[in-house]
C-alpha cells in the first residue's frame, strides 16, 4: 500500500506535483475531492499558487465552495468554453485561414462559413488547449483539476491524439506549399503559420507528456462502494493503463456504518463491505482510502478543509455479515407512466442521480404494461452502464432482456469510425480513378481530402449514435425508445447539438454541391443528406410533446438542485416536455442520528425544488437495495407510476 507517513493519500503530499486530475462516474463526489485537495495543498504551501478548475460542462466547483473565501493562493476557475471558443478562433483565426487558403481550394467565403460553425464538444478542446497554456507558462505550482463524468473525461484524454490528427490535416495543408516555394524559393524561411502550427503541435505534446509523467501527474479515481460504480471504476482504470497516465490511489466515498442498530446504514454498509472486499482484490496495486457518509452536505471551504481528516486506509474486510434484509422500493407521489402513443422517452440528471436505474425500471414497466408494444432500451452514456444494471451483458447490437423489452448500448465512435471509413475508400477510389483516367497524380490534395474529415466537429459521433434510433423508427421495428442519456453537461449539449449539426451538415453539402465539379463523392454525399433528413426527424420527435418527452432525474442536494435548474432550462429552451421530477436516493424515516442529520438537510433542499418548480410534479424514491436485475427493475417500475 502506498501510503506517506501522516497517514494519508500520497498525492497530498507529493509537493513535486504541477497536475492532479479527479474522476469517476457521475455523483460520486470527485468535485468534493478535488476542491479539499485544493484547499489543503494552498493552506499547507502558502508561498505556492494553485489553481483548481472544472472542465466538466455542469460546473459545480462554486456550489462546492458555497461563496466562502478560499485561501489567498488559490485560484477557482470554470471555464467557459463558449468564450474560450470565441477568443481561440479570434486569436488563430487568420493562422487557419491562412492555412487553408493556402492548401485548399476553398474561397474566403467558404472559409467564414467553416470558422463560424461553433460546435458541441469544443469544450474538452478548449479544456485541454488552456490547461496546456497553464502549465507551459509555469502559472501554478499545480492545476488541480474536476473532471466531467468518466466517458467525457476519457475523450479529454483522448485529445492529445485528436489534435494531432488536426495538426496533421493543417499541416498536409501546409505541405503543397512548402513544396512550391522550396521550389522556386530555395531556403525560404518559415513564416508566421509555420511557427503557429508548430508552437501548437509543441503545446499538445507538452501536456501529453506531463499526463504521463508520475512525477508531474496524477489521476485520482473517485468511486462508491457500489457493483455499478466498482465496474466503471475497473473500466476508467484500465483505460487509464492504456494512455499511461498515473494512479496511485482510489478514493471510496460515503462509505455507511456497519455496526449500528439502523436497518438503512446496516444494510447499506453491508453491501458495501461485500464490495470492499472485492476491491482490494481487483485494485491490489492501489493505496484504497475510504471516506465515510458524513451527515451535512460537505461545503464551505471550513468543511471542506477538513474532508482529510476522516479518510481512512481500506483492507479487505475479515468478514462480511449477510444483509439483514431486503428494502424493499418506497415511492411518495408517484408520477405517470409515459402514455402508449409516446415514441421517444429520455431520461436525464447529473451522474449518479440513478437515472440509468430509472430508465431501466421504466422500460420494464412500459413492456409490461403495454405487452402489444415493442420498447428499445438504449444508451449514449460514453460510460455505459445498462449492462451493471440488468446484470447481463449489452452492446451495441439488440439483445433481448424479456418479452417485448430489447437493449443496446450505442457506440458511438464505431458509428463515427464507419463514417471516416466509407469517406476514405471513396476518395481513394475518387483520386485512383483521375490519376488513372488523367495521369494527375495529386498527391497533396488526395491527403488534404482524405484528412477533412477529421475537422468534423467533436459531438458527431453522439448525434450519429442518436440518429440510429431513426433507423428503427423508419422500419417500424420498435414502438416506443427509452434513452439512457449522458450526464447532465452534456446532455444540455446533445439538446443543442442537433441544430449545430444541422447547420454543419448545411456548411458541407454547400461546398460539395459547389465544387461537384472538383469532388465527386456520390455515395459519402448520399450518406450526408440522409444524415442531415435524419437529425431533422429527431429534432422533431424531442420538439413534439405527443411522442417525445424527458424525466428529470436528481437527488436532495445544493449541487443536484442546481444542476437540475440547468438542464430543466436546457429543455425549455429546446422546447422539450417534462412531464415530471424523480428526487431518487432520499432517506427514509429513521430514529438512526446519522439519518437524521441527513434527511434534514435533504427536507431543506426540498424546500428549493418545490419553490423553484412549483408546477412540475415530483416523485419522492427513498432509499433502498440496489435494485440490479430484471424483476428487482419490475418492482421498483411498479413502484414509481401510478396504476
Amino acid at each position: 500500500m502506498i501510503m506517506t507517513a501522516s497517514g494519508r493519500p500520497s498525492f497530498l503530499d507529493c509537493s513535486e506535483l504541477s497536475l492532479l486530475l479527479f474522476g469517476g462516474k457521475g455523483g460520486v463526489g470527485k468535485t468534493t475531492c478535488a476542491v479539499a485537495t485544493a484547499i489543503d495543498l494552498a493552506r499547507r504551501y502558502p508561498d505556492r499558487q494553485f489553481l483548481l478548475v472544472s472542465i466538466d460542462p455542469a460546473h459545480s466547483l462554486r456550489d462546492s465552495v458555497a461563496d466562502s473565501p478560499v485561501p489567498a493562493n488559490l485560484q477557482v476557475q470554470e471555464i467557459d468554453f463558449r468564450v474560450s471558443l470565441e477568443k481561440f478562433k479570434k486569436t488563430h483565426e487568420r493562422h487557419f485561414r491562412e492555412i487553408a487558403l493556402r492548401g485548399t481550394f476553398l474561397d474566403e467565403q467558404d472559409l467564414q462559413r467553416i470558422l463560424d460553425l461553433t460546435t458541441p464538444g469544443f469544450d474538452e478542446l478548449m479544456a485541454f488547449t488552456e490547461i496546456a497554456t497553464l502549465l507551459q507558462n509555469h502559472s501554478y505550482s499545480c492545476v488541480i483539476v474536476d473532471t466531467a463524468p468518466t466517458g467525457h473525461t476519457l475523450r479529454f484524454l483522448d485529445l492529445p491524439q485528436l489534435m494531432h490528427d488536426w495538426v496533421s490535416v493543417f499541416d498536409a495543408m501546409l505541405a503543397k506549399h512548402r513544396y512550391l516555394t522550396e521550389l522556386y524559393r530555395p531556403g525560404a524561411e518559415r513564416d508566421e503559420t509555420d511557427l503557429f502550427l508548430e508552437e501548437f503541435d509543441a503545446s499538445i505534446q507538452f501536456l501529453a507528456k506531463v499526463l504521463s509523467d508520475p512525477a508531474s501527474c496524477r489521476f485520482v479515481p473517485v468511486m462508491l462502494g457500489e457493483t455499478m460504480s466498482t465496474n466503471e471504476t475497473e473500466r476508467l482504470i484500465g483505460r487509464l493503463k492504456e494512455l499511461k497516465i498515473p494512479v496511485t490511489d482510489i478514493l471510496v466515498n460515503r462509505l455507511f456504518p456497519v455496526q449500528t442498530n439502523c436497518q438503512v446504514c446496516s444494510s447499506a454498509g453491508r453491501r458495501q463491505q461485500r464490495e470492499l472486499r472485492r476491491l482490494t482484490s481487483h485494485f491490489s496495486g492501489y493505496a484504497l482510502w475510504g471516506i465515510p457518509l458524513l451527515g451535512g452536505e460537505v461545503q464551505g471551504c471550513e468543511q471542506l478543509g477538513h474532508l482529510w481528516d476522516y479518510v481512512k486506509p481500506i483492507s479487505a474486510p475479515n468478514e462480511v455479515q449477510p444483509e439483514t434484509g431486503y428494502l424493499r422500493p418506497l415511492v411518495a407521489q408517484p408520477a405517470n407512466l409515459p402514455v402508449a402513443n409516446a415514441r421517444l422517452v429520455l431520461f436525464a440528471g447529473k451522474g449518479g442521480v440513478g437515472k440509468t436505474t430509472m430508465a431501466c425500471a421504466t422500460a420494464v414497466s412500459l413492456s409490461r404494461r403495454y405487452p402489444d408494444k415493442k420498447v428499445l432500451l438504449f444508451s449514449t452514456d460514453p460510460a455505459h452502464s445498462l449492462s451493471d444494471c440488468f446484470d447481463i451483458h449489452i452492446g451495441p447490437t439488440e439483445v433481448a432482456l424479456a418479452p417485448g423489452l430489447t437493449a443496446m448500448e450505442l457506440d458511438a465512435t464505431a458509428e463515427l469510425e464507419k463514417l471516416k471509413h466509407r469517406y476514405t475508400k471513396e476518395v481513394e477510389l475518387f483520386f485512383g480513378d483521375l490519376a488513372e483516367n488523367s495521369g494527375m497524380d495529386l498527391a497533396f490534395d488526395h491527403d488534404v481530402i482524405e484528412r477533412m474529415l477529421d475537422l468534423s466537429p467533436p459531438g458527431l459521433d453522439e448525434m450519429m449514435a442518436m440518429v440510429r434510433i431513426v433507423d428503427f423508427v423508419s422500419a417500424k421495428k420498435y414502438d416506443m425508445f427509452i434513452l439512457d442519456t449522458a450526464p447532465t453537461g452534456h446532455l444540455i449539449r446533445l439538446l443543442e447539438m442537433p441544430e449545430l449539426i444541422e447547420k454543419w451538415l448545411r456548411t458541407t453539402l454547400s461546398l460539395f454541391a459547389k465544387y461537384k465539379t472538383i469532388l465527386r463523392f456520390p455515395k459519402i454525399l448520399a450518406f450526408l443528406v440522409d444524415l442531415s433528413r435524419k437529425v431533422t426527424v429527431l429534432r422533431r420527435l424531442l420538439a413534439d410533446p405527443q411522442q417525445g418527452e424527458l424525466y428529470a432525474v436528481s437527488i436532495l442536494t445544493e449541487m443536484a438542485f442546481e444542476e437540475t435548474k440547468d438542464l430543466l432550462e436546457a429543455c425549455k429552451n429546446a422546447g422539450v416536455h417534462v412531464p415530471a421530477l424523480f428526487l431518487n436516493l432520499v432517506t427514509p424515516p429513521s430514529p438512526c442520528e446519522l439519518c437524521t442529520q441527513v434527511a434534514t438537510t435533504e427536507t431543506r433542499v426540498l424546500k428549493k425544488y418545490q419553490e423553484a418548480f412549483p408546477t412540475l410534479p415530483e416523485t419522492l424514491v427513498y432509499r433502498c437495495t440496489e435494485p440490479r436485475g430484471l424483476e428487482r427493475l419490475a418492482t421498483l417500475g411498479q413502484m414509481l407510476y401510478e396504476n
